[in-house]
């Protein structure tokens, strides 16, 4: 590590073939392994599992566990965020807690702000993926990609059911479950209607 690495707490483990520039910051307890690459102004914050991972400049993780994943310049990661490899960010990318992604690429500035899985695709700038987005990508026999383009908005507790093409500035609602390719600027919502009866709960609960 350089000189001017600032550390704080004890139980931080870098390996002799990881490189932590000049400027950044960990907080133990921390594990730093395989080739990993800490920028100038990164920061780790504590509990964090970084292995054969890049993270970029002014970048931020918080107990996260990185795996053969490079992570953009401005970025924030964490808490319990799980970036398996092949995952790929731009600048500017929000990982939010308890989001996993594997062998997908994030352009510039995507959110992914919690609770979501993201698997073998590849996303345009500017993507919100609400909470509770799966990228359904493996069929039971093959693992199938998503392409997504810029300025979509993926509404929270979608299913995208791979292999899929999604046009830039597409618009997804919340609750939809997605089996065919948008294209540009399309709107797509798939849900069904509620059902109300009146009165219809009377002693379907035993405590209600």
């Amino acid at each position: 590590m350089a000189e001017r690495v600032k550390t704080f707490g004890k139980g931080i483990y870098v390996s002799p073939d990881s490189v932590v520039e000049e400027g950044a910051t960990i907080y133990a307890p921390a594990q730093i392994l395989k080739g990993t690459h800490i920028c100038r102004g990164a920061t780790v914050m504590p509990f964090c599992c970084l292995s054969a991972a890049y993270v970029g400049e002014n970048t931020t993780v918080f107990s996260s566990t990185l795996t053969d994943s490079q992570v953009g310049k401005n970025c924030t990661v964490g808490p319990y965020a799980y970036l398996r490899a092949g995952t790929k960010t731009g600048d500017f990318c929000r990982i939010g807690d308890f989001a996993e992604i594997k062998n997908s690429v994030l352009g510039n500035g995507c959110r992914a702000a919690h609770l979501c899985y993201i698997g073998d695709a590849v996303l345009g700038e500017n993507v919100n993926v609400g909470c509770g987005v799966v990228f359904a990508n493996f069929d039971g026999k093959e693992k199938k990609r998503t392409y997504v383009g810029d300025n979509v908005f993926i509404g929270c507790n979608s299913n995208l059911v791979a292999p899929l093409k999604i046009g830039s500035g597409a618009y997804i609602a919340a609750g939809t479950t997605l089996t065919r390719d948008l294209e540009a600027g399309d709107f797509c919502i798939a849900r069904p209607r509620e059902t109300v009866k009146k009165g219809g709960a009377a002693g379907r609960y035993k405590d209600g």
